[in-house]
């Protein structure tokens, strides 16, 4: 087995090609760049796995600076001791060394490490990385425009632009009056294509009782998602007697174990799965099979990942039936995606087919643009 010898940290700020707004605050804009941890790691040899993973605090805890330091200090240590087909004897003693609480421990790090893990084992192997999860479903992955919060007009004519996808996410605030109108608009242009309200933990039962007594007469409203905090499952478990709307939950649910205690208090109707919460490939898979055998929907998103971490979500939602098309926004709001080999037409991502992930990353030009954090 080949043993990995080195592991390097690339923090790089991203630059975005248009604005993105969440209910939890701003993600982007084209004058905002967005912070993104690179991972290498090199095997004795010479084959590399790339890995990487956005730092949004206020979406989750982690910084660019908490995940550089785990990787660099915590996780580097126990990779040197391994194969990158030790994806699960990894995950076990990055859980001892930092133990996770009510969920999971620095799980955006350990997704940056476990996509780089399963990259260099899929090259080592001279398979695709879906092939070493089980093989894949379909070749491509339609996906899903996001349409982030904003004026009717402005999201109006994003939803024009985008009128190649088959679905929408619209991101709502917290405010019913506004987001009343930005769904209406994108309803407008949307004709009968499904719309996936999301509303990233920014509402109270009670507004968004409101909210949905004003949008009754939309079409296709699929699901919201996260209305209330994603601390606060019960509220979730009101929300569901309350609206008249399936309810999905993301912020509420990093792991299988969370999913499972939410199907036991009965607070969902589809669970987000996504790679960075998650803490990898594998443990995403543990949540959706978790989903299925409670009778709920899966719905696949990332967050606006650059091309490894999309490339990633392509193979692993390649093998699992979805609700919707997959919300991975990276191609459709960053202005690049550090990557080569990428094959996406008319809103529709084939999945890779080559070694590993199946991409070739611009490493010359992360090196370039690697940022000097305080912890280095």
């Amino acid at each position: 087995m080949s043993r990995i010898t080195a592991v390097e940290v690339f923090p790089v700020a991203v630059p975005f090609a248009r604005r993105f707004v969440l209910g939890s605050g701003a993600v982007g804009t084209p004058d905002q760049a967005g912070a993104v941890i690179f991972v290498k790691l090199t095997t004795e040899d010479g084959v590399v796995g790339w890995g990487e993973q956005r730092a949004l605090p206020s979406w989750s805890y982690e910084t660019a600076e908490t995940i550089a330091v785990v990787i660099k200090r915590h996780l580097a240590p126990i990779l040197l001791e391994l194969t990158p087909f030790d994806v699960e004897l990894f995950h076990t003693r990055a859980s001892r060394l930092l133990s996770p609480a009510v969920s999971n421990g620095f799980p955006f790090a350990r997704a940056a490490v476990d996509i780089a893990l399963h990259d260099a084992a899929g090259k080592l192997a001279g398979l695709p990385v879906h092939a070493l999860l089980g093989g894949k479903l379909r070749d491509t992955v339609p996906l899903c425009s996001a349409i982030g919060v904003g004026e009717p007009a402005a999201v109006r004519e994003h939803a024009h632009q985008s009128s190649d996808y088959t679905a929408y996410k619209v991101k709502i605030g917290g405010d019913p009056a506004a987001d009343t109108a930005a769904i209406t608009a994108v309803a407008e242009v949307a004709a009968g294509k499904p719309l996936w309200l999301d509303a990233n933990q920014s509402y109270r039962p009670t507004a968004l009782t409101r909210l949905m007594d004003a949008v009754r007469e939309v079409p296709h409203l699929h699901c919201v998602e996260q209305p209330v905090p994603g601390t606060d499952t019960l509220a979730l478990r009101r929300v569901r007697d309350l609206i008249g709307l399936p309810v999905a939950i993301d912020e509420g649910s990093f792991t299988a174990q969370d999913l499972a205690r939410t199907l036991r208090l009965d607070a969902a109707d589809l669970v987000v799965v996504k790679i960075c919460k998650s803490g990898g490939l594998r443990n995403a898979l543990k949540t959706a099979q978790v989903a299925l055998a409670g009778g709920l929907e899966v719905l696949a998103s990332g967050l606006t990942d650059c091309g490894i971490g999309f490339a990633a979500a392509l193979h692993l939602f390649s093998q699992l039936e979805l609700a919707l098309p997959a919300e991975l926004n990276g191609p459709e709001l960053l202005a690049d995606l550090y990557v080569d080999n990428l094959d996406i037409v008319a809103a529709t991502a084939t999945v890779p087919s080559g070694p590993g992930l199946g991409v070739e990353v611009d490493e010359e030009r992360i090196r370039a643009e690697s940022l000097d954090l305080a912890w280095s």
